[in-house]
Parts: structure tokens; C-alpha cells; sequence
């Protein structure tokens, strides 16, 4: 299961319902996608095939949203 959290300038956010405890936001689109990790502080952790630019404007995003997408984490793992 991967519920998305969000969706904005072409990007999907979302997480897997069965991965690692560690905070993080998944991004897609159809040129790629991306993996931030939101505690202790944002930072990409992976990327496959976005270009640079796609890059910072979905950090962007990550960054503007973290509270929604750390509230989202958190209701849906329940800690």
C-alpha cells in the first residue's frame, strides 16, 4: 500500500505502508522519482532520474508541506 499524501506541480507524494521506521516522503512523476527523508532534517536520500531542477522544486514542496506530510506519517503508522 502507498497512500498518497499529496499531489502538486505534476508530483506525487506518498509512502510505503511497510518500509523502514526512519520519517520520509516518496515523490514521483513520470520522468522519476525521489525519496526525502524529513527527520532529523530534510535531505534527499535517493534519486532516479529526476533532473536538478526537479529536484529543488520538489524539495521545495517537501519543505513547504513537512508538518502536513510528518502529521500524514504519523496517523497513518500511528507513533
Amino acid at each position: 500500500m502507498a497512500p498518497t499524501i499529496h499531489r502538486e506541480r505534476g508530483f506525487r507524494f506518498f509512502f510505503f505502508s511497510r518500509e523502514e521506521p526512519r520519517i520520509h516522503v516518496h515523490v514521483i512523476r513520470a520522468e522519476g522519482e525521489a525519496k526525502f527523508w524529513l527527520e532529523p532534517e530534510i535531505e534527499l536520500a535517493r534519486n532516479y532520474g529526476l533532473s536538478r531542477i526537479q529536484l529543488k522544486e520538489a524539495e521545495e514542496i517537501v519543505e513547504e508541506r513537512q508538518n502536513e506530510f510528518r502529521a500524514a506519517w504519523r496517523e497513518h503508522f500511528g507513533s
